[in-house]
């Protein structure tokens, strides 16, 4: 087969970035909070590429336990985010107190007022979001798929848009599926799929369907070998971030059609 005179695989994957409120990332996996550890920190930036990191802001204001900013490597991007806030005010305190520990300028946006799902409210969300994003934080917030609240979030100055894919920690994998393909379709940001992803196919998937990154915590983290599963991630995200690049084959409704010319044999 002949050579083409395209970029090389390399130089293809320099080029396609990550940018989220004029940063670039060339990992399209982020790290989750929850269920830290040593070991699934270190597993989630060296095997599966991980350069951004949320982090509970509750968790590293305490030294009566571990604080997980102890953990986090040089060189990575902290996403603090505003776990246990059930308001946008609440939200919008933890942000600036998230600010004035030196956690920078990201933020993640979660409201949840129901404890038993833990379902975002999409509308105290877009509020919260409207109110950082004036005061120069860059807001990636979380929230139900619902293409109106997806659109009034880009209104509110949102820098990305994170749909739950199934409830927070399940593992279910793309419950939400044909809501998050609607909001990939319809929305000029990064659409990056959040909670629920518990194996590496359904981050594939995800990524085929043309998802900018994906988050994941609890996957890795109750997995039997973390390093390993981080690999696998990894993996799964860059094969599935290459097939949406070159563009799915398409798909046949009804019978089959031949990969090879049958002229010639097969006869009656």
């Amino acid at each position: 087969m002949g050579g083409g005179s395209g970029a090389s695989e390399e130089e293809a994957n320099e080029n396609d970035a990550l940018v989220i409120g004029g940063h670039t990332f060339h990992s399209r996996f982020i790290l989750g909070s929850g269920k830290y550890s040593l070991k699934l920190i270190q597993a989630a930036v060296e095997y599966a590429g991980a350069e951004l990191i949320t982090v509970a802001v509750r968790r590293a204001n305490t030294k009566e336990k571990e604080n997980i900013l102890d953990y986090v490597p040089k060189g990575i991007t902290l996403l603090p985010n505003t776990s246990g806030a059930r308001t946008a005010d609440e939200a919008v305190r933890i942000s600036h107190l998230a600010r004035a520990l030196g956690c920078g300028d990201f933020v993640k946006i979660e409201i949840m007022r129901d404890s038993k799902y833990l379902l975002p409210d999409n509308n105290e969300t877009i509020k919260a979001t409207e109110i950082l994003a004036k005061e120069g934080f860059i807001v990636m917030p979380y929230m139900y798929p619902d293409l109106n609240a997806a659109r009034d979030l880009v209104s509110a100055g949102a820098a990305a848009v994170m749909p739950l894919a199934a409830p927070i920690g399940s593992n279910r994998g793309l419950a939400t599926k044909e809501f998050i393909q609607i909001l990939i379709d319809e929305i000029d940001l990064p659409i990056i799929v959040d909670a629920g992803i518990g194996a590496p196919s359904q981050a594939c998937e995800a990524m085929e369907m043309g998802a900018a990154a994906i988050m994941a915590n609890t996957a890795l983290a109750t997995a039997g070998n973390v390093p390993l599963m981080a690999s696998a991630f990894g993996d799964a995200i860059r094969a599935g971030r290459k097939a949406y690049l070159a563009g799915l084959g398409r798909v046949l409704s009804r019978g089959a059609e031949a990969s090879d010319p049958l002229t010639g044999f097969l006869r009656n």
